[in-house]
């Protein structure tokens, strides 16, 4: 529970403070060690709450990483169900 919270705040820092590419790697390690981390999806809302802009390319979407963690969580989470 304890490293859970942890791994919680220390995501929470680096999606305010560090580079994104930092964020995202902490992100998808969340998701792979701990059952339904759920945090890191909305950590990535409010990462594009609040550095977000419209991106061309993908259709003027704003929320692009809050949809990628999404869809990463998803897939991430049927998977671990299958490896059990």
């Amino acid at each position: 529970m304890l490293m859970r919270i942890l791994a919680s705040i220390i995501l929470l820092l680096s999606v305010l403070y560090m580079p994104f590419g930092v964020s995202v790697i902490l992100g998808i390690a969340g998701m792979a060690y701990f059952p339904f981390f759920l945090e890191a999806v909305f950590l990535f809302l409010l990462s594009d709450l609040l550095y977000g802009t419209s991106e061309p390319k993908f259709f003027n979407m704003v929320f692009v990483s809050f949809g990628t963690a999404l869809v990463c969580f998803i897939i991430l989470e049927l998977f671990k169900k299958k490896l059990r």
